[in-house]
Order: C-alpha cells, then sequence, then structure tokens
C-alpha cells in the first residue's frame, strides 16, 4: 500500500526474510495493498481496517514509523503534462492543457523496509497531483494488469494464507495452496506472477489503476474507466537475483542523473458491460484508449525526508471530475491506508520524531 517512512531512529532491525511467495500473497498491491475492511462491530463475519493491518503488521513484522505494506520505497518529484484529450471525458482540472505538480512514490511490496529488491517481482508507483485550486489526485498502480482477488474478504484470507509459520519464518505451502484452490479468480493474477522475474529498474515498468473509476464531464455523463502508465525510458534492465539489495534506488538515481524519467498516462474507456468491481477482470483490448499526457519525473529523494515521506496515497482522495466505482476494494483500501497512516505517525511522536507534514484527509 503506498505509504511514508520514519526517521533512523525509530526503525527496527531486520526480520527473517519471507519468501517470494510469501510476498506476493500479502502484500499485492498496491495499489494496493490492505484491502479488508466492511463497517460494523468487529465479529467473525465483518472485517475492520485493523483486522487487515494487523495481519500485514504480524506477516511483515513491526517496524515503528513504517508504512504495513510498500514499507520500501524512494520518493519521486515531477510533474504531468495534459494534452488535453481526457477533458472530453472529465472536468478535473489536471486534464486541461497545461502542468500539474506531482509527488510520487516507488516501492516494494511488503513491511519489511530492509527486503532485498530481488525477493519479490511487484513494484508500485503512488503519485499525489496537487491542481491550482487545490484539489487533488492520489491513485496507487503496480506492474501487474490484474489483483488476485476481487473482494476484501478474500484479501483478507490470501493475508492468512501467507502468514509465516512461528516455525519456519515462511508460509505454510499447503495453506497457500488451499487458498488458491479455493480462489479460482487468482488464475489470471498466477499466471502473470509465474514466470515474471524481479526487474532492476523501476523506470522501465508498466505500472495499472486495477481499480475501475468515473470520469465525469462537464455535462455531467459519466464514464468508466482505467488507467495504466506506459513507460518511454529505454531498455529494461537484467532481472535481480533473489537477494540484491537497494539496486533499485541506485539505478533510478543513475537515470535521472542523465534527464527526466516519463510514462504516458493511458486511459481506458469501458464498453456496457464491463465489470467495474471487480479487478481480476481484464477489459477486452479493442476498448476506446485516451492518451491523456505524460507523467514526468524530475528527480528522487530519500524516503525517511523526501515529500512522499507523509503523504497517505489514498485512492478515493479525488478532484471534481473522477468519482470512484462500486469496486469494493476502493473503500477498504481508503480506511486501511487510513489505519496505517496513524499508526505509522504516532509511533514517530512517541519516538520524537517531525511531525508529519500532512494529517490524512
Amino acid at each position: 500500500m503506498p505509504t511514508p517512512d520514519s526517521p533512523a531512529p525509530t526503525r527496527s532491525p531486520p526480520p527473517r526474510a519471507l519468501g517470494r511467495w510469501a510476498l506476493i500473497a500479502f502484500a499485492v498491491g498496491g495499489l494496493a495493498a490492505a484491502f479488508g475492511y466492511a463497517a460494523g462491530p468487529l465479529d467473525p463475519h465483518r472485517l475492520i481496517p485493523k483486522r487487515i493491518v494487523d495481519t500485514l503488521q504480524n506477516n511483515g513484522g513491526l517496524h515503528p514509523g513504517y508504512r504495513r505494506n510498500h514499507a520500501k520505497g524512494v520518493c519521486v518529484i515531477g510533474r504531468f503534462d495534459s494534452n488535453g484529450r481526457a477533458a472530453a471525458y472529465s472536468k478535473a482540472a489536471l486534464f486541461a492543457p497545461g502542468r500539474t505538480p506531482l509527488v510520487g512514490r516507488f516501492a516494494l511490496p511488503g513491511g519489511n523496509p530492509y527486503a532485498p529488491d530481488g525477493g519479490v517481482s511487484i513494484r508500485s508507483f503512488a503519485l499525489r497531483l496537487t491542481q491550482a485550486d487545490g484539489q487533488q489526485w492520489r491513485t496507487g498502480m503496480n506492474n501487474m494488469p490484474v489483483f488476485p482477488v476481487a473482494t476484501p474478504q478474500a484479501f483478507f484470507e490470501q493475508l492468512q494464507a501467507g502468514a509465516p509459520d512461528p516455525a519456519t519464518g515462511k508460509p505454510d505451502p499447503e495453506k497457500q495452496k488451499a487458498f488458491f484452490a479455493s480462489h479460482p479468480e487468482t488464475a489470471a493474477f498466477r499466471a502473470w506472477a509465474k514466470d515474471r522475474k524481479p526487474s532492476a529498474s523501476y523506470a522501465t515498468e508498466a505500472y495499472y489503476g486495477l481499480n475501475a473509476f468515473y470520469f465525469v464531464d462537464a455535462g455531467g455523463h459519466r464514464h468508466a474507466v482505467r488507467w495504466r502508465v506506459v513507460p518511454d525510458n529505454g531498455a529494461a534492465a537484467a532481472p535481480l537475483s533473489a537477494q540484491d539489495q537497494d539496486v533499485l534506488a541506485r539505478e533510478l538515481n543513475q537515470r535521472l542523473a542523465q534527464g527526466p524519467l516519463r510514462w504516458r498516462l493511458l486511459v481506458t474507456l469501458a464498453a456496457p458491460g464491463d465489470p467495474t468491481a471487480d479487478a481480476t477482470q481484464v477489459w477486452p483490448a479493442d476498448r476506446p484508449q485516451i492518451d491523456a499526457g505524460t507523467v514526468v519525473i524530475e528527480r528522487a529523494q530519500s524516503q525517511d525526508d523526501g515529500e512522499c515521506r507523509d503523504i497517505n496515497y489514498d485512492p478515493l482522495i479525488l478532484p471534481d471530475g473522477i468519482i470512484a466505482s462500486d469496486d469494493p476494494l476502493l473503500p477498504a483500501r481508503s480506511a486501511a491506508y487510513a489505519d496505517s497512516y496513524r499508526r505509522r505517525t504516532a509511533e514517530e511522536a512517541h519516538a520524537g520524531g517531525r511531525p508529519p507534514q500532512e494529517a490524512h484527509r
């Protein structure tokens, strides 16, 4: 789940490494990540954010001041250059021709800020774009084209299946096998993950929003959409080995030393009947697509004190012209992100760290 880190004094030592499938099993998101929520009291049949965040924390280890998922990352600063082509579909000011500043974050899944870069193939890219009128668009994307499950309950079960066994420090393969067998909707994700090699570059990955939203035009008409960003940054780097450490941040800085990095923002328009409440299903490839402009990243910052450090990349913080769909993962993400944010900022305050730059809103 895209979220910030704490200053060095609050950091804890690395826990035992979790296997690649353990990370995939409990930390796919990004969008991404803590997706188990339903309003109401805690009972065996309902989920609240605390249960999901507790499980993420149990799986990844407690690292005070860090995000409970996507704990390891790097801040980036840049802009969105709109070409105006999406303005006919959304009245959001950022889609008018011109520039909108952004603060982003690349990250790995999982709650361990010391995890090896090559331990898992998932990468995430979160953005906060701020319009001149102060309204913001926050979005969290991942480099996988589908999410493994469609509901908060299924995600919670996935987290439970990926919990490390105290005796081994690794998930129980039989529990994971049973989970996937009982959730056939995970097939598309598993097919993607099976042969996916961990990339050595954030810059060469495409990132998918996964959840559906609606663009609202000036006439009040709604258009169901999904978005992704596609890189224009040269060749992909060679895959990482499982234990490669801190390669991604170094490689990103090396690329940025040569100039800005760019991704095209592509918006796909749904046809009637395309699912908006199921992130495990892709829309047909022949759906209309809008090239809305270019995401430009100009420089990177340490997540310890960079501008992304205290941003909650809540996917329901949206400007006029974008609204949430009926996807049940969206309110789940929002609620769990808020719970994680409250925990890490409280931990920083208790440890005497500097106050957060921005409260959740």
